[in-house]
């Protein structure tokens, strides 16, 4: 099994174009030499008996990939800090992992003002201060370290989103992270000529796993945006020459929200993936941009991924995998096949979406120092994914929700991504997303948070004329609350704030439209209004659920 390690060694000597940043260029010679001089510092710097576990708080600047290189070249671990996290859960973030170095840049320092980290001024570098250079200096001539790391060797640790609790430090390997540039230069057909444009922050697993190491693998060159720019995207992959992005949750929402152009066709790529982008849009990118996008399913832990394959039917994520199966979480047992009416709507959801698990052997290797964790996710030495799914007949999977996303309603289990597929159809939405909230009795209620078109009026009598109009729609799946919200909240990488969105819930400065029972005209959620549903939830109990 190949390494990083050794991918790093095979650019020595390679002096076409590696690394593309705004308007400077570096060679693949370049950047293994870069990675070299920072090796050495690391192993020079590094007390005794430390582990060489780096943090690295930058964002999409040329010294990301020079410190990825150096710390696999290094045989240690990278840890990618989240930029977003503050104060005291920024500093458990880089003391959990361990880390003996701290990498970030100038912009970034206000975020460490205070914490204690336990690392002295020596071994916290910021790469765009004055002294950085002469810092470096001293190992600009270092050779590159024999290549004795194993596939094995621990190289991050990538850290979750944290929706629930702290968040898990997800351990990947030399040979996992250079095994997913593999399976993915040989699903796209990367070469050396292949120019992947970065523009998910590099702390994710989405732009490591599924566009850096693909480019190292391949030997093709990468081009990084500081920060995901929708404005900028086109224009960048112009300017590069990119041939291929990743991207996850609402990025390509926001790209098909730019001004449209005539000329917007005429770009250089030959393909996307990613994942969250919804069918819908997918079909708009490809019509306007030519390019066709493809979603996988595949989790930063390793544990399981479905690929898109030649015949996946729309709204598919992918044939199921062998020693796959979906089962009940609560019984074990597996889930029947979905049954669909003529209009392609699903009818048993409730027995038929279940959580997808891997039976067989798997890629995960474990959180760091989190035993918990881990036990919850390889359960009877098997692994949880933690999300959900339904299954056609031909084998093919449909993705429902995350673990913590999934609604039940009125004792059936409902698709998030189903919904939010139906509601994009109407023409005043720019982007919506589905959620639940609890109900005052049990369960929960579907709400959606709908971002309109520029110029566009939500009218209640308008959406409820549409809802009864789509014979895909479910009789429990149109929503009892819609906010109406200027932008939908992301995350650093992209991905809805659903943790927020659904902890506010319809207690919201945004206007709210509700439906007080099922098949009543939307009115506005009035304080009210308000004030006599908390009366309700008090009253059963249910009150502190909305604060979960």
């Amino acid at each position: 099994m190949v390494t990083i390690t050794e991918l790093v060694h095979k650019q020595v000597g390679d002096h076409r174009v590696g690394l593309m940043f705004e308007d400077r260029t570096w060679t693949h010679h370049e950047v293994a030499r870069a990675a070299a001089a920072r090796a050495a510092l690391v192993a020079d710097r590094l007390p005794a008996g430390a582990a060489p576990h780096v943090g690295v708080l930058l964002d999409n600047v040329p010294e990301f990939p020079m410190w990825l290189e150096g710390i696999a070249l290094a045989g240690g671990t990278l840890v990618g800090v989240n930029s977003t996290r503050r104060g005291a859960e920024l500093a458990r973030d880089i003391t959990h992992a361990d880390c003996s170095f701290v990498v970030t840049e100038r912009a970034h320092l206000p975020l460490l003002d205070g914490l204690d980290l336990g690392i002295p001024k020596e071994r916290l570098l910021v790469v765009d201060d004055p002294e950085y250079d002469g810092i470096l200096a001293p190992y600009a001539d270092a050779d590159l370290p024999a290549d004795d790391v194993t596939p094995d060797t621990r190289l991050l640790i990538v850290f979750t989103s944290g929706s629930t609790g702290a968040p898990k430090g997800v351990i990947c390997s030399q040979g996992r992270l250079a095994g997913a540039g593999s399976v993915l230069t040989e699903q796209f057909g990367f070469d050396r000529d292949s120019v992947n444009y970065i523009c998910m922050p590099m702390f994710h697993g989405n732009a490591l796993m599924a566009n850096w190491s693909p480019a190292l693998r391949a030997g093709g060159a990468v081009a990084l945006r500081r920060k995901f720019s929708a404005s900028g995207f086109l224009e960048d992959v112009r300017k590069f020459q990119a041939t291929y992005f990743t991207y996850v949750g609402r990025a390509v929402s926001y790209i098909l929200a730019t001004p449209e152009q005539p000329d917007d066709a005429g770009n250089p790529l030959r393909a996307g993936f990613g994942t969250e982008a919804g069918t819908v849009d997918m079909l708009r990118f490809e019509r306007r941009f030519g390019v066709k996008l493809t979603e996988g399913y595949g989790s930063s832990e390793g544990g399981m991924n479905v690929n898109w394959r030649p015949g996946t039917p729309d709204r598919a994520v992918g044939p199921c995998p062998e020693n796959a199966a979906l089962l009940d979480p609560e019984t074990g047992k597996e889930c029947p096949r979905a049954v669909f009416d003529a209009s392609g709507r699903l009818l048993n959801g409730d027995e038929a979406i279940g959580e997808l698990v891997n039976l067989g052997r798997n890629g995960f290797e474990g959180y760091w120092r989190n035993d918990d964790a881990n036990a919850a996710r390889t359960r009877d030495g098997q692994y949880w994914t933690g999300d959900h799914f339904y299954r056609d007949d031909a084998d093919y999977l449909y993705f429902a929700a995350r673990a913590d996303d999934k609604l039940r309603v009125d004792s059936e289990n409902l698709s998030v991504v189903t919904i939010e597929s139906i509601l994009s159809r109407f023409d005043p939405i720019e982007a919506v997303v589905v959620y639940g909230v609890p109900d005052p009795v049990s369960g929960d209620q579907v709400m959606a948070a709908v971002q309109l078109r520029p110029g566009s009026t939500f009218d209640p009598a308008e959406f409820g004329a549409f809802l009864g109009a789509q014979s895909d729609l479910g009789t429990k799946m149109a929503p009892r609350f819609v906010r109406v919200t200027e932008r939908i909240p992301v995350t650093a990488t992209s991905k809805v704030n659903k943790v927020g969105l659904r902890r506010e819930g319809f207690r919201t400065g945004d206007p709210v439209w509700w439906t007080p029972e099922r098949g009543a005209a939307y009115r506005p959620f009035d304080a009210a209004a308000r004030d006599a549903l908390l009366g309700v939830y008090a009253a059963h109990g249910r009150a502190g659920e909305l604060d979960l």
